[in-house]
């Protein structure tokens, strides 16, 4: 009987045996469980901080381009204004300049129109008036042309009305008492003229 008793013993035990191996195997298979789960988690929790780092980084970008290109263009901007203003200066330089030759200039055109006997004389004084054109032209200065034009008062002082002659039109200069200049759109000095009534 020892021997059935020990064979019983032994059963129960080998039965114990493979249930304790399946204990066993179920913690095992519990914690992979939660490890890929704690993984995964992990990874999508990892994932969305680098998304939110991306989008930060995004944004941080966006914002650096539009203050460059906001930056270029306020250069841009004053690099033109500097220019116009240079511009400006400039030509009010010339005008300042010419505005104080014209008195000269209008001298010798009344003494190149004025009778003389010496035609040397004469022609020195015509070929002065023709350097001092050639001069004012490289400064973009030119002469207001009047004589025979409808009057414009942008550009012209009328100082004198006549009765029209025949076949003249009313409101047309007939005559230039002081010669009007420009700097390119600018006036530097208006045209002094006689209008027909």
């Amino acid at each position: 009987m020892s021997e059935e008793i020990k064979k019983a013993a032994q059963q129960p035990e080998q039965a114990a045996a493979p249930a304790e191996q399946a204990a066993e195997a179920k913690p095992e298979a519990a914690p992979e469980k939660d490890k890929k789960e704690k993984g995964s988690k992990k990874h999508a929790a990892e994932l969305e901080a680098a998304k939110a780092r991306a989008e930060a980084a995004e944004k941080e970008a966006a914002e650096a381009k539009d203050r460059l290109l906001r930056t270029a263009a306020e250069y841009e901007n004053f690099r033109k204004r500097s220019a116009r203003e240079a511009d400006q200066k400039f030509g009010d330089g010339v005008s300042h300049a010419v505005n104080q030759i014209l008195g000269i200039l209008d001298t010798l055109d009344m003494a190149a129109n004025a009778p003389c006997s010496d035609e040397n004389y004469k022609k020195g004084v015509c070929m002065t008036l023709d350097k001092a054109e050639q001069a004012l032209a490289k400064l973009n200065i030119s002469e207001i042309e009047a004589l025979g034009k409808e009057f414009d008062p942008n550009t012209m002082n009328a100082v004198q009305q006549v009765p029209a002659q025949d076949g003249q039109e009313s409101g047309v200069v007939a005559n230039v008492f002081q010669k009007g200049y420009m700097l390119g759109d600018k006036i530097i000095r208006h045209a002094t003229v006689v209008v027909t009534e």
